[in-house]
């Protein structure tokens, strides 16, 4: 199997690799030498790869910085782009995702009814920190699980994450004060979703290079089909349940899917030993730097409308029914978003199509949310455009990183770029909580609408940075 594959194997495919000595190594496509080649072989992929690429003598991250002996590019490598056990894979990603970002995707649903039951005596900004802590362990802890993923593979990962995950749920059920729900579902399972959900989505380079955008985006729709089915049962199983059986069934419910994903989620690239959990030298590329910045202030916007959208509401004036059915249109409108911009980067470019799913959310949110102020109508409107916007670049954002350098080294640079944007999520929920009751409904949409504008504008400057800081509308990147 390829995980178990030795430290050196890395090395022996470098200084053997039957490329060095082929007549297209080095030069452009020799097509009599490409007609010579049989169809499926390792050179027609290449030119084909080549023929794709924006910079034909080098992939994005070769351009910029060049190949250590013992490190391998995507060109070295052949990707299985389908197959049984590739899309069983994704279908293993899609459950795991499903079951920890859907959730957390609700999360906004347990901050109300804390507010409104065992966490009464506590504003809405301090029992955010609670969901704050969660996203920033699930995030930052990447920093950690990525290189983890790269050496040794997703079987131990997903195994205890999957204990972990699940013993918090059924924990949470027994909470009743401030601090049991901080140990819980914020350490306890924001440190397991780290394991899960990082391992979850870096897996996905392993067998999908070309297609990896249209991967990607299947694997994300399982947060927003989680969501839409946790926001939809959360109302009537905690009026039928209690809360203490309600986190049972939802333990019961997210342990089915962590086993599911544990038996189809397969590595398939050797392991690679890394130099460390954090590689600082990755913001050298000012486009990985910029992009980071990116998602940074787009996660800070999505965290924050997801963890205070329901408590949004009801300040408003709507009912707390209202609360629960936004949370799962949003959702559903994110899973049509997820799934087009796969398809859509696979067209126009990564990039390209988060710059354009990026200036969508960001129209909607000055020109149908701002405006929506109690009216329940344009509220609902509002919803489901927005979530197909967030969808499409949250599913992007993942995937933008890993065209920014080599296959075996994306978790890694998965890691290193979301320990910053962890830092943005932490404080997201906690601000907007004491912002809310301060400036109203109106300035707590311009301020998250503000951050939007940020993110548009750091990944305009990466793709500029990707061009060599030669703007051209026209090319796929």
């Amino acid at each position: 199997m390829a995980q178990h594959a030795s430290s050196n194997t890395s090395y022996e495919l470098h200084q053997h690799h039957p490329l060095q000595h082929h007549p297209l190594q080095n030069n452009p496509v020799d097509q009599n030498a490409l007609e010579d080649e049989p169809p499926g072989s390792h050179y027609r992929f290449l030119a084909s790869y080549e023929a794709k690429n924006p910079y034909p003598e080098a992939t994005l991250s070769d351009r910029h910085h060049p190949p250590p002996a013992t490190s391998l590019s995507r060109a070295d490598y052949t990707f299985p782009e389908g197959g049984a056990r590739a899309w069983t894979v994704i279908f293993g990603s899609f459950c795991i995702i499903s079951g920890t970002f859907g959730l957390i995707s609700s999360s906004g649903l347990f901050l109300s009814y804390w507010k409104a039951h065992q966490l009464a005596a506590y504003s809405t900004g301090a029992i955010g920190w609670i969901s704050a802590v969660n996203m920033f362990l699930t995030l930052f802890l990447g920093v950690q699980i990525g290189p983890l993923f790269d050496r040794h593979g997703p079987r131990w990962l997903l195994g205890a994450g999957g204990v972990v995950y699940v013993v918090s749920l059924v924990v949470m059920g027994e909470c009743t004060r401030y601090w049991h729900f901080m140990l819980a579902y914020g350490i306890g399972s924001g440190a397991s979703n780290a394991a899960l959900t990082t391992t979850a989505l870096a897996v996905v380079a392993h067998w999908f290079e070309v297609k990896r955008g249209f991967a990607s985006g299947i694997v994300f729709v399982g947060s927003s089909v989680g969501g839409i089915m946790f926001s939809l049962m959360l109302n009537p199983v905690l009026k039928q349940f209690g809360w203490a059986w309600t986190m049972r069934l939802l333990a019961l419910i997210v342990g089915v899917m962590m086993l599911i994903g544990n038996i189809c989620v397969r590595s398939r690239l050797p392991p690679k030993e890394v130099g460390g959990s954090v590689n600082l030298k990755c913001f050298q590329d000012a486009r990985f730097s910029w992009a980071t910045m990116g998602i940074a202030c787009f996660e800070f916007v999505l965290f924050g409308a997801l963890g205070l959208l329901p408590t949004y509401a009801l300040s408003q004036g709507f009912s707390s029914q209202t609360s629960f059915n936004i949370i799962a249109i949003l959702n559903a409108g994110s899973a049509f978003g997820r799934s087009f911009s796969g398809w859509l980067s696979d067209r126009l470019g990564r990039f390209n199509t988060m710059i354009l799913t990026l200036s969508f959310s960001l129209l909607i949110a000055f020109v149908a949310w701002l405006p929506s102020g109690s009216h329940i109508f344009a509220f609902y409107i509002f919803a489901p455009l927005f979530g197909f916007g967030s969808g499409s670049i949250i599913s992007m954002a993942p995937v933008c990183v890993g065209q920014l350098c080599k296959a075996d080294e994306y978790g890694q640079y998965y890691g290193t770029s979301y320990s910053l944007v962890a830092v943005f999520t932490l404080f997201c929920i906690p601000i907007g909580g004491e912002l809310l009751p301060r400036i109203g409904g109106a300035g707590f949409v311009a301020f998250f609408g503000s951050f939007l504008a940020v993110s548009l504008a750091a990944f305009l400057v990466a793709r500029w940075a990707c061009l060599d800081y030669k703007w051209s509308w026209t090319t796929k990147i």
